[in-house]
């Protein structure tokens, strides 16, 4: 159970993580072609273990590029249940292994482009998404992560899909190098959500250390736990995202650069301790962010 006066270790960027480790994916299905292919199911459990043994208190499920509307690219929509079902049996398995007392969040991805505001699916379509994916995860998930959103109209879409499976709802939001979402909304705009759904916590989700910086005297006013998933990129291209270029099938870092080296874990505690004195509790990584990382921040929580 979610419990809102402890501190959280989070764990950081399973894609990434899973690329470090050695997987080969198919284009931009990433981690998603680990949970399609059983024969790398192992190395996805050992992903969340590494993450656990370094001092996770809370993973998310693998299951971010298992999206339809991705899948469809790679015609892969007939992975879409068995994929998001395996990523919370293996997050369960891991945990087990371990026989640690963890929490495991399933992940509703953004249904929309990530990083970007531009709607490509009606409401209906992404309540559907969130919906089969929520309901899929349900009996193998302890809370559910809004996994990168990037407006107000998709979280509370979210929120409302899944009200009725009654677990708590962790707002992982996205937002500029402004403070805002990239929808041009406020974290303000967010509580009238936070007021009328289970909303346990709110992250500023898969952004860089300085708009951390930014934003977190805003997400303090929230009147709910706080906290970050910060990533290791060296700039977002709010322009040209990513995830809606097509065409293109490298790696992350090859669009959006790496400043691993510089954000290395002794810098990621330090961040974290600043952050904890701003009354964070909710810490931890997305984007280039490691199971090394995870660990030097253990060594202060206690």
């Amino acid at each position: 159970m979610f419990e809102k006066n402890k501190k959280y270790i989070l764990d950081g960027g399973s894609g990434q993580t899973l690329l470090e480790m050695g997987l080969k994916p198919e284009g931009r299905l990433w981690s998603a072609t680990a949970l399609i292919n059983k024969s790398l199911h192992k190395m996805i459990v050992n992903m969340h273990l590494d993450f656990i043994n370094a001092g996770s208190d809370l993973i998310v499920t693998s299951n971010f590029s298992v999206r339809k509307r991705r899948l469809l690219e790679y015609n892969k929509l007939d992975f879409f249940e068995q994929a998001t079902n395996d990523s919370a049996l293996l997050a369960n398995k891991a945990k087990s292994i371990s026989k640690k007392h963890i929490l495991v969040a399933g992940s509703l991805p953004t249904q929309q482009i990530v990083y970007f505001s531009k709607k490509v699916a009606d409401d209906k379509e992404i309540f559907d998404g969130f919906n089969e994916t929520a309901n899929i995860l349900n009996p193998n998930v302890d809370l559910f992560y809004l996994d990168v959103l990037s407006s107000i109209n998709e979280i509370k879409i979210a929120c409302e899909a899944v009200k009725n499976l009654k677990k708590p709802i962790l707002i992982g939001v996205h937002l500029n190098k402004k403070g805002y979402l990239p929808s041009g909304e406020t974290i303000e705009d967010l509580i009238p959500i936070t007021n009328n759904y289970n909303c346990c916590g709110i992250i500023a989700a898969c952004v860089s250390p300085e708009i951390v910086n930014l934003v977190i005297p805003k997400l303090a006013n929230q009147n709910l736990p706080f906290g970050f998933k910060v990533n290791a990129f060296k700039d977002i291209s709010e322009d040209n995202p990513l995830d809606a270029d097509s065409n293109y099938n490298g790696y992350p870092t090859e669009r959006y650069g790496t400043r691993a080296d510089e954000f290395n874990p002794k810098v990621f505690k330090k961040f974290v301790e600043s952050k904890l004195k701003d009354g964070a509790t909710l810490l931890g990584g997305c984007c280039e962010i490691k199971p090394r990382h995870i660990r030097a921040v253990k060594k202060i929580i206690n």
